[in-house]
């Protein structure tokens, strides 16, 4: 053996644990305070798989802020533009594997929190299928979307995209205009 072979093992086992601790499963909760995206509610460097709570208890927050052209919408902890999806069924969500990568449900291992200008009653949760919960507003599933990047972004915004219409939400509950 060389000298230089512990430090190709040692290299190697340095990539496993990076392709370990990279990899994700879809719908995780990883990150997402606004969805999926390395945060609770849908974080700000989004990954399309990761949504965890805004709040240090875990549970995600949703908030109101002003969005270009839309006005006041509700948005998750890092700021990022909340989505319903037309193909949802009631408090069901119809988005998972290539979707839910793209849009990234907004989830929570609390009870959701309403931040300024988010109404506390109309906050709600519903069962995914794979088990995760995921934060609803006015019975409508909540949804980051992976083109807004950074606060302010409403790139989802009146869109059909896997099948149905993407929305985001005024704090009213109602639909923003396009």
């Amino acid at each position: 053996m060389t000298k230089t072979t512990p430090i190709v093992v040692l290299l190697t086992f340095a990539a496993v644990l990076t392709a370990v601790g990279c990899g994700s499963s879809d719908n995780s909760d990883n990150s997402s305070s606004g969805g999926p995206y390395g945060s609770t509610t849908g974080g700000g460097a989004k990954t399309p798989t990761s949504t965890s709570p805004s709040s240090g208890s875990g549970a995600a927050t949703v908030s109101a802020a002003s969005v270009s052209k839309l006005g006041r919408v509700i948005v998750d902890s890092q700021g990022l533009t909340l989505y319903d999806f037309h193909k949802d069924k009631g408090t069901q969500s119809s988005c998972y594997g290539a979707c839910a990568k793209v849009w990234p449900p907004l989830t929570t291992s609390g009870a959701p929190q309403a931040g300024k200008g988010a109404v506390a009653s109309k906050l709600g949760t519903t069962k995914r299928k794979d088990g995760v919960t995921q934060v609803t507003y006015a019975g409508h599933p909540l949804y980051t979307y992976t083109a807004d990047t950074k606060p302010g972004d409403a790139k989802g915004n009146d869109i059909d995209s896997f099948g149905a219409e993407w929305y985001a939400l005024q704090p009213s509950g109602e639909e923003a205009g396009g």
